[in-house]
């Protein structure tokens, strides 16, 4: 047992009496964290900014992104006025890039446009959060952590477009981006949000006939979906048939009016069903005027549809029943009835 403890007491005696080198790869730097060095390997911090840009450069060049990102982080750190800092903070985005790390790439450009709206790259770096964008809004995954793919986001994607647009809104680029908001808010099935970001790519970019084109008629679209969820939404129906009226208006030419006209065709006839069927609830109630004033919309609706030729019959019939009647109290149909419901009993 003692022999034991000599043993190491030398051993530690030793080790303080004649002190060695001892690779570290393991480095910590206040204010940047722990990094790798490699044994043997040299030294990446440089003492200059451009000198610090050089070597994000070249390790970006040949590939070695996990440098490159080190060194270009220590340039914009260290010198954050100089003439290199936006340059290595576009260098930064693209190195997240090639890691497959489209997230934090964005964010880094978003920075650029935060803190140097006066790159010489700008359009480029616009491009790149736009490419990025696409990305997610294809079905792309955001990472949990930012190493893990956990979920696709379109509240997210939204949130991309938006920052591109607001960062250049008069730019090439916006208008498409503004478009996707739309395409994003569609996916979501937020139909309303989808309708306002089609209806300001509209407004805002009036001037580029194509697009104010693509918006008036995806807005229309939108709200026609939106006429079509669970229960039927007649003012959104409304909405749509009036957005795909002032498109046939503005844009007479448009290969698309064909397709616009028979969805206004089917909208009325939609219109002209649910007011059919509000007057048949008030017919069952004896409520006579009440029901005539929706029979009278049903074929005011779609004069041509089947609905509004039952309407007329009925009409013929409850007008000799209501000469000296006074018109009742109405009261409101039963939920569905006029908003997608079904009634199918004979008055």
């Amino acid at each position: 047992m003692k022999r034991g403890f000599l043993l190491l007491a030398l051993i530690i005696v030793g080790v303080l009496l004649f002190p060695g080198r001892c690779p570290a790869p393991l480095v910590y730097t206040p204010g940047e964290g722990w990094t790798y060095e490699s044994v043997g390997g040299a030294k990446w911090q440089r003492a200059r900014a451009k000198d610090q840009f050089d070597v994000a450069q070249e390790a970006f060049a040949k590939k070695k992104y996990s440098l490159a990102t080190k060194a270009a982080k220590r340039t914009v750190k260290h010198w954050p006025l100089s003439d290199y800092a936006a340059q290595a903070q576009f260098l930064l985005g693209r190195c997240y890039e090639a890691r497959h790390k489209d997230e934090k790439a964005f964010k880094e450009y978003q920075q650029i446009m935060d803190k140097y709206p006066k790159a010489a790259n700008y359009n480029d770096i616009l491009q790149r959060q736009y490419e990025i964008a696409n990305r997610f809004l294809a079905g792309q995954w955001f990472k949990l952590w930012g190493v893990i793919p956990f979920f696709s986001s379109m509240e997210k994607t939204a949130d991309m477009y938006g920052k591109i647009v607001r960062n250049g809104p008069y730019t090439a680029i916006a208008p498409q981006a503004q478009m996707k908001i739309g395409a994003a808010r569609e996916k979501q099935k937020d139909f309303p949000l989808a309708v306002q970001a089609y209806e300001k790519a509209a407004d805002v970019y009036h001037d580029d006939r194509t697009i104010a084109a693509e918006a008036t008629y995806k807005a229309g679209m939108a709200y026609d979906k939106q006429a079509e969820t669970a229960e039927y939404d007649q003012s959104a129906a409304g909405s749509a048939i009036d957005t795909f009226n002032d498109f046939i208006t503005q844009y007479p030419s448009d290969k698309r009016i064909g397709q616009a006209q028979k969805i206004i065709a089917s909208l009325r006839t939609e219109q002209a069903r649910g007011a059919f069927m509000v007057a048949r609830f008030y017919d069952r109630q004896r409520k006579w005027l009440a029901a005539q004033i929706y029979y009278n919309e049903a074929v005011n609706r779609d004069p041509d549809s089947p609905y509004a030729t039952e309407a007329k019959q009925r009409l013929a019939v409850l007008k000799k029943r209501t000469v000296n009647a006074v018109q009742p109290e109405l009261t409101p149909p039963p939920s569905g009835l006029g908003a997608g419901g079904t009634e199918n009993q004979e008055p």
